[in-house]
């Protein structure tokens, strides 16, 4: 016994015990009727359980609440009057068990709507059975025949059978024998995929692979299995997938080059019909697929009915159409609507609720559905293509046939309209059978592959010796892979022992030339040279071209005074001192606030000075001179708060470095390509030159200072950084080498193919998401070759030579009135000093008696 029946059988126990209780209770207890709706309408109570922060809840929440209230707006004569008493269930069946009960037994509903997955929907109709009470579910669970036992459990439902008959036929009209089914691993989805596996079976359509994917699985787990199934060479896949697998695996398989020419994608019912448009990303994967959805015609009341369905639901999401859910919700509202009313109806050889909603016939807004074994059944479907975000109508299927757009009925794929299939293209993938692989009518291609390699993202080489078969992954791998793709080769791949270092991969090129019959192809971490093209052709390249510069990042603690020099520094300390002192000089003999002791007064200047850096002095200013001073220097603040705070920010998240200089030393690997073009190249002369062995000796050299920079191919060097983000950073590329590209025998047409292919990758930049792939980040190369300069005083002279000017001007016009005063007291004793000169001169008799008197004079002036 699996978990899945240990937990179902749980699930059971716990049921049976709650309703005999809740039977009892019902049973034993007297019935009272409810005067709280006692008016002129009677009022007929219906349980809606849902999980109310799921899509599917809210949508049939608004849409029944919508429904009911449009038809007795439509049919007011009714003397009956159907509301809906919600509970929400979580999304736990346990919880959607105790609100049905909690409906049943306090508000005595006589309808339940719920069961929005396999296990409630069965609890539920459980529930029904034992409480004589219609359940009716509106949402996707699929129709089996566990549920077909339930008397009292009605279900709006596509069906199953007719849609893998549908599928079947397209395989047949196709001609395709091999199919990869991949569904989610649930109950639900599980289960209601066995129709199809059935019909397949019936058929002779061969099922290579079956995969199946938890919402849990993330994109490493499913790009494992897509790989599986590209090696295998089956091109047509089946999907039976909620949207949030769905939203993983397209681009997944996009990345891997499976959306493109030669493969088919097909969607079943259940999840066309779960689609809401919300993962535009996705979307645009998807094109070239076609899907099943169940028909729904397209008339005035449905777009109507739409329009204000999205109103009332104010997501933040954006919905661009009503779900299949929702639209039968509305339907199985006016159904029960009519029903309810026939059921109150004297003398009608109706019994209950469950008889009158089978007896009710209504065409909806989903059209004629047909009460088929207690299901409202939806047995046409509509065949779409997805194109771009969108999706066009090719066909429709219904009972046993094609039927075109135009409604003309054939038993013919040609009722089929054109279909863009992956890649664009308008002609039906075909696929080799098993046959033909094993009589070799697949051409092979021997491909070298170096054995030694030390990054295994970009290219890892594994031999099994027990079957000798060698296996090649990583970015190189899978970038040869999708190019060759189109030109049906199966690859071989051959190890080069001992491909460690430059010297080596010439030595595997040169075996590649010299033995034409033995090989066809290198592949791996191969960089295009002059020299090696003499012997081999080289593809278009698949990398960056170029070498890179790698250093650490500065995590210096004082890299907060980094964007400015020592002299710039002391030049605003200076000027802050000198706003300080002018304004004390100005204030101090009539603003009180600069007055006090002498440390008070020196504490005063200070602070007043430094508090301009944040606006934040407290000081009142009266003195219209030491106004105009503060104004002038907190402009300047602003200007250099400005630019420090925009170099700051340019150095701590770009990390401009300093350029190479001639006392500092580069390392790379001594055996490397990058040695031998760092040597020759004038871009990188100067600098002393360290040769290392392995990444760790660049990690230990770069943090201990040994060498302050590394020098290597780009590819390489992106790999490094990206291991290490916080660490390290690219600080400068030069374009003097040619990149990675796979080599060819001379005069092989394939390098042209393969070339055209890998331009095509790039300009659809799936070799851009391959390579993050691979590397697991983006990494974004700082290019600017530019040295980072620090800010000067020279940089700010014209703004230091403002500020000191009107600092001169303000003191020039303060002291102006201070020179008045001290002018007139010296021209008094000069005037007082001349007079008794002159006056000595003309009487020089009197001088000696006189001398008394101008001893006396003197001490009075």
């Amino acid at each position: 016994m699996d978990n899945s029946m240990i937990r179902n059988s749980g699930y059971f126990l716990i049921t049976f015990f709650l309703i005999s209780i809740s039977f009892a209770v019902r049973c034993g207890g007297t019935q009272q009727k409810d005067d709280r709706h006692s008016s002129v309408y009677e009022d007929v109570r219906i349980g809606l359980v849902v999980d109310m922060a799921s899509m599917e809840g809210r949508f049939v929440t608004s849409s029944l609440s919508m429904a009911l209230s449009d038809f007795y707006d439509a049919n007011n004569g009714y003397r009956t009057r159907v509301s809906v008493l919600s509970r929400d269930s979580h999304g736990d069946p346990l919880q959607a068990l105790a609100a049905a009960m909690d409906l049943l037994q306090i508000e005595q509903v006589e309808a339940l709507v719920g069961g929005q997955s396999l296990l409630e929907a069965k609890i539920l109709a459980e529930l029904g059975e034992k409480t004589k009470v219609p359940v009716i579910s509106s949402f996707q669970v699929p129709s089996m025949l566990s549920l077909t036992k339930y008397n009292y459990f009605i279900q709006a439902t596509h069906d199953t059978s007719s849609e893998a008959k549908g599928i079947t036929a397209l395989f047949s009209k196709f001609d395709w024998r091999n199919v990869v089914l991949i569904y989610e691993d649930d109950d639900d989805w599980r289960e209601s995929i066995q129709p199809l596996v059935g019909h397949f079976q019936q058929n002779a359509i061969h099922i290579e692979y079956k995969a199946e994917f938890l919402v849990s699985s993330n994109e490493e787990c499913i790009m494992r299995q897509l790989r599986k199934f590209k090696a295998s060479g089956i091109r047509i896949f089946v999907a039976h997938i909620s949207e949030r697998i769905a939203n993983r695996l397209f681009p997944c398989a996009q990345r891997l080059g499976m959306m493109e020419e030669g493969h088919a994608w097909i969607l079943t019912a259940r999840s066309m019909n779960s689609f809401q448009d919300t993962n535009y990303l996705a979307k645009e994967a998807m094109e070239g697929v076609i899907g099943f959805k169940s028909y729904i015609p397209v008339t005035e009341e449905l777009q109507n009915f739409t329009l204000r369905w999205k109103r009332s639901l104010q997501l933040e999401e954006e919905v661009t159409r009503m779900s299949i859910c929702g639209i039968w919700a509305h339907d199985i509202a006016h159904s029960l609507a009519r029903a309810a009313e026939v059921a109150k109806i004297p003398g009608l050889p109706v019994n209950d609720l469950l008889e009158a909603i089978e007896s009710t016939m209504y065409k909806g807004l989903s059209g004629d559905l047909k009460f088929i074994d207690k299901k409202f059944v939806s047995d046409k479907f509509e065949i779409v293509n997805m194109i771009g975000r969108g999706e066009r109508s090719v066909a429709l299927w219904n009972s046993g046939s094609f039927i075109s757009n135009r409604r003309r009925s054939l038993s013919s794929i040609n009722a089929l309209e054109t279909i863009i299939w992956p890649g664009g293209s308008t002609r039906i993938p075909k696929i080799l059978s098993l046959k033909e692989k094993r009589h070799g009518k697949k051409k092979k291609l021997r491909v070298l592959v170096p054995a030694g390699n030390i990054h295994p993202q970009i290219l890892e080489v594994k031999t099994d010796f027990k079957t000798g078969v060698t296996a090649a992954t990583g970015y190189c791998i899978e970038v040869f892979e999708t190019s060759i793709l189109p030109f049906n080769y199966e690859v071989e791949y051959i190890p080069w022992p001992r491909a460690i270092n430059y010297k080596n991969y010439n030595d595997l090129l040169y075996t590649l030339y010299n033995q034409k019959d033995k090989y066809d192809a290198a592949v791996g971490d191969i960089t295009i040279t002059d020299n090696r093209s003499s012997y081999v052709d080289f593809t278009l390249p698949f990398t960056d071209m170029g070498l890179a510069v790698v250093t650490a990042k500065d995590k210096s603690m004082w890299i907060i005074f980094k964007p400015l020099t020592l002299s710039l520094w002391l030049t605003i300390v200076t000027f802050f001192l000198l706003t300080g002192t002018i304004v004390w000089l100005i204030e101090r003999h009539d603003n009180a606030d600069f007055q006090g002791s002498c440390f008070q007064q020196i504490g005063t200047l200070l602070c007043f000075g430094f508090s301009t850096l944040v606006f934040a002095h407290r000081e009142r200013l009266q003195h219209n001179m030491s106004r105009f001073v503060v104004i002038v220097w907190i402009f300047a603040v602003l200007i250099l708060t400005s630019n420090y705070t925009a170099t700051l920010t340019s150095v701590m998240t770009v990390q401009q470095i300093r350029g190479l200089k001639s006392n500092e030393n580069i390392g790379f690997f001594s055996a490397s390509i990058a040695a031998d073009v760092v040597r020759d190249n004038p871009a990188f002369h100067g600098p002393r030159y360290k040769g290392l062995k392995s990444a760790d000796d660049y990690i230990n050299a770069l943090k201990n200072g040994t060498i302050s920079f590394i020098v290597d191919e780009v590819p390489y060097v992106k790999l490094f950084v990206a291991k290490y983000p916080a660490e390290f950073d690219i600080v400068k590329t030069e374009s003097i080498t040619n990149g990675f590209g796979f080599a060819f025998q001379k005069g092989s047409p394939l390098v042209q193919k393969v070339s055209r292919e890998i331009a095509k990758l790039r300009r659809t930049e799936k070799l851009k998401a391959m390579e993050n792939w691979w590397f697991h980040r983006q990494t974004t190369s700082a290019t600017n070759e530019d040295t980072f300069d620090p800010l000067t005083v020279y940089t700010f002279r014209g703004l230091f030579m403002i500020t000191g000017v009107s600092f001169a001007f303000a003191l020039a016009v303060y002291l102006i009135p201070w020179n008045r005063d001290q002018r007139q007291v010296v021209l008094k004793h000069l005037h007082r000093y001349v007079s008794r000169r002159f006056a000595r001169a003309i009487r020089p008799s009197d001088t000696a008696p006189n001398r008394q008197n101008e001893h006396a004079q003197s001490s009075e002036a």
